[in-house]
């Protein structure tokens, strides 16, 4: 049964999001296509430019992501607070760099003289504006919708690009999102595009670890939310782990040989700090290998029961995910 969006989407409950979305028909139009021979790698580009822009504009955190060729993954983080916080001049600054101002709005933003009335009505417009900074659905639609008419008008042609609207699982405590991430970064390793997973192009990791060879942000890719080394349980801050330790379990779950997947790392295959010539201490946080592409939440058993409780379910749908060790 389909779940109205305001129940899959609260940031009240949690602020971090799993989204997937595809291509229509799952058609490679992203990727090289077999059936045609062409090569759609470039749009992949596309997309990492839009969520570069994207991280600029709205107030939601990137935790990880993966471009393949036929969909792509998010982890996202809402911070309604940093919406909420906003002065009325810094949402209209944001916003017109997506879309164009009313007359009114914009007049308001000028410094024009208006009226008592005219400023009601503007700021009411203003409101609705920051409100939609933090929301998922316009994020996704502000990927989704500039890149159909792209790829539409780069093949000569109309109608749907994208399977349909985006799917979304929320992440509900630590081990859902550190198993979120994992799954994620892991995802071409998976699909048998790369061997290791820190070859993976077009993924968080990669960008990750070549931001940290050289200490600098890549302007041309999104910004990504650091991982903060403090190991607390106050997910907003963060991403509540060391990097070194996430890399490790990285490696560790890619190991893992699945009947349900093509590719996974080689036993032979030295340890991945081995591998980037890494030397930091090894860290105690596992997680056993899942699936994450069912359900609507994510994480452990008692956060999933919990959330169903306010949503008035007897249960809420989640792939199996096990405590850490």
């Amino acid at each position: 049964m389909t779940r109205p969006r305001s129940e899959l989407v609260c940031p009240s409950a949690t602020p971090w999001y799993h989204c997937v979305c595809r291509c229509v028909r799952r058609s490679f139009l992203c990727g090289q296509d077999a059936l045609t021979g062409k090569d759609f790698s470039h749009r992949k580009a596309w997309i990492l430019a839009r969520l570069a822009l994207l991280s600029e504009v709205f107030t939601i955190d990137l935790g990880a992501y993966a471009v393949m060729a036929n969909h792509y993954h998010l982890v996202l983080r809402l911070d309604t607070e940093h919406a909420a916080g906003l002065s009325d001049e810094e949402v209209i600054s944001r916003w017109k760099r997506l879309f164009s101002l009313p007359i009114l709005v914009k007049r308001l933003y000028d410094g024009v003289q208006v009226t008592e009335a005219e400023t009601i009505a503007a700021r009411a417009i203003v409101a609705i504006w920051r409100n939609r900074l933090a929301d998922i659905s316009w994020y996704m639609r502000c990927i989704n919708e500039p890149i159909a008419r792209q790829a539409n008008h780069e093949d000569g042609c109309t109608g749907r690009f994208w399977e349909g609207r985006y799917k979304s699982q929320a992440i509900l405590d630590e081990a859902g999102l550190l198993a979120c991430l994992v799954y994620v970064d892991l995802n071409p390793l998976r699909a048998g595009v790369v061997e290791v997973p820190e070859k993976s192009v077009d993924v968080s990791l990669n960008q990750r670890v070549a931001e940290h060879s050289v200490q600098e942000h890549n302007e041309d890719l999104p910004a990504l939310l650091p991982f903060s080394g403090n190991y607390s349980q106050n997910m907003r801050e963060g991403i509540p782990y060391a990097f070194a330790d996430y890399m490790q379990l990285v490696d560790w779950t890619g190991r893992a040989q699945r009947s349900d997947k093509r590719g996974h790392i080689d036993a032979a295959m030295p340890s991945i700090l081995n591998r980037l010539d890494i030397d930091l201490e090894s860290f105690l946080q596992t997680v056993s290998h899942h699936q994450l592409s069912h359900g609507s939440v994510i994480g452990q058993p008692e956060k999933c029961e919990q959330r169903a409780h306010q949503l008035g379910r007897s249960r809420c749908l989640s792939p199996p995910l096990r405590h850490c060790v």
